[in-house]
């Protein structure tokens, strides 16, 4: 692509060293100088350890021909373009380079706290059972169907050249159709800048993030980003898809656009689309679902008053994209637990991993399995925090494990550059017993599950929480292989046989 057309688009403050632009072709985005390609014009990105601006002397030395940045930077022999924010040109950038993708797509974004991964592949089962190619991308990674594997993806939602790379390549292979989830992070940093979405969905707004955001507040303005973004057109149908259960509805609800048609689902309070009647069993749950299109009765294969939310978010964005009531349905009822969330690895003891890593994600998860420890049972719950991570939510979750576990076994999590031994200690800060019977603390992770298991009886509930489909673990000098399925599984034929 030519060098001219990315600055028209991107209307820079002052460009550097010109010389003819017209005549530079770009072959490529980049603002990582250890992947520099010859040919690619590279950013520099200012983050929390690292500033992309000492760096581009090197990645011009490896073969960038223009530098894109927000200060004045000691390069003479390629153009330097002047941006107020560089993280915001990237995704200019990006989506200029792929010639705008999501233009000709109808792109879902699920937001929210908890619940995002569960609901896009909901939804990505609606569009197929509804004979819809449906791409799919979020925490497990990407997928052009549900036939086909992940592609591992680093973050939640990709930077902005992955980002339109895959919209790019997801549109050339025939899609339409795609549901994605979209973190704070990635709103705040504008990886989503000038992707345009038909319509955004809001699970809930719970404690999360606030190493990054500091404040809920912000948390909020993060969020709400991907609803103000929505565009009114003419013959269009776009539309925003709200939690009413959750407090901040009505904020949410306040930031869309006008002429924008709003959706609102849940359980406590009226909603377009009510779940009424539940039912909860270690096999699923069954509610009575009450639709602007009519009232069925919904038999899920999970288990939880969350997967109640999650299938409601799920069949309003159905019925948002005019999909008959009867195939949403059946494509609700035919979807398998997600990995990680809330998936049953062995049973007697019933042991459950679940990616549960906030305060609301944790009480969701053992609430749920509360329902289904069998008569005479106990729940065991094992769990840490993640370390160089909102150190707030620590006690908060401790709190919360004592109130509703029978037993609670305290152990690491990702500790990344964070002493787990700290972190213990912030965590056990929010505990009030002092029974070593019901609070144990075990550090190593693998110990820890063991543990639970030896601890447990054939009628109790082990909750393993907090890394879900991870299979690694973060330590402070390397990453290690760790997969709490792997682990629980083989603990369970060690001490159960």
């Amino acid at each position: 692509m030519n060098l001219q057309k990315i600055t028209d688009y991107l209307k820079p403050k002052q460009i550097i060293n010109s010389f003819n632009i017209d005549t530079i072709e770009i072959s490529g985005i980049s603002y990582n100088s250890k992947t520099i390609q010859k040919g690619d014009i590279f950013i520099c990105l200012v983050g929390e350890h690292f500033d992309g601006h000492n760096y581009a002397a090197g990645a011009v030395e490896k073969g960038a021909v223009a530098v894109v940045a927000q200060k004045k930077i000691d390069i003479n022999n390629v153009p330097v373009i002047i941006v107020e924010d560089t993280q915001y040109a990237l995704s200019r950038i990006s989506c200029v380079f792929y010639d705008f993708p999501s233009e000709k797509l109808r792109l879902i974004g699920i937001t929210g706290t908890n619940g995002k991964t569960t609901v896009t592949h909901l939804v990505e089962n609606i569009f197929e059972q509804a004979g819809l190619k449906c791409g799919l991308i979020g925490t497990l990674g990407q997928r052009f169907s549900s036939n086909e594997g992940y592609k591992e993806a680093k973050h939640t939602t990709p930077q902005s050249p992955e980002l339109q790379q895959t919209f790019k390549k997801m549109l050339d292979s025939g899609i339409k159709h795609i549901v994605m989830e979209v973190s704070s992070h990635a709103l705040e940093q504008h990886r989503v800048g000038c992707s345009k979405f038909a319509s955004a969905a809001l699970t809930n707004l719970t404690q999360d993030h606030l190493d990054y955001h500091i404040t809920m507040d912000n948390y909020f303005k993060a969020k709400s980003k991907l609803f103000s973004s929505l565009k009114f057109e003419e013959n269009g149908n776009n539309y925003a898809v709200i939690n009413m259960d959750d407090p901040g509805a009505e904020r949410f609800i306040s930031i869309v656009p006008d002429g924008i048609r709003i959706l609102t689902y849940g359980i406590n309070k009226n909603a377009d689309i009510k779940a009424k009647n539940i039912e909860f069993s270690v096999n699923g749950s069954k509610f009575d679902c009450e639709t602007p299109l009519g009232n069925r009765t919904v038999n899920l294969l999970m288990t939880g008053l969350f997967s109640i939310y999650n299938a409601l978010a799920a069949l309003s964005i159905g019925i948002g994209e005019n999909i008959d009531l009867d195939i949403c349905i059946k494509a609700l009822e035919s979807t398998k637990g997600v990995a990680g969330r809330f998936e049953v690895v062995e049973r007697k003891p019933l042991i459950i991993i679940d990616y549960a890593h906030t305060p609301d994600g944790l009480s969701n998860v053992l609430n749920a399995a509360r329902k289904v420890v069998p008569e005479g049972g106990k729940l065991i719950c094992v769990f840490g925090c993640g370390g160089d991570r909102d150190a707030t939510k620590r006690p908060k979750m401790g709190k919360i494990a004592e109130d509703l576990a029978d037993k609670v076994i305290i152990t690491s999590d990702n500790p990344r550059s964070e002493d787990p031994q700290q972190v213990i200690t912030d965590i056990l800060t929010g505990i009030k017993s002092l029974n070593s019977e019901k609070i144990s603390v075990e550090i190593d992770r693998k110990l820890a599950i063991e543990l639970a298991v030896k601890d447990s009886n054939q009628n109790d509930v082990i909750v393993i929480a907090g890394k879900g489909h991870e299979d690694y673990q973060i330590l402070k000098d390397k990453t290690i292989h760790f997969d709490d399925r792997e682990e629980a599984k083989e603990a369970f034929k060690k001490i159960k046989g």
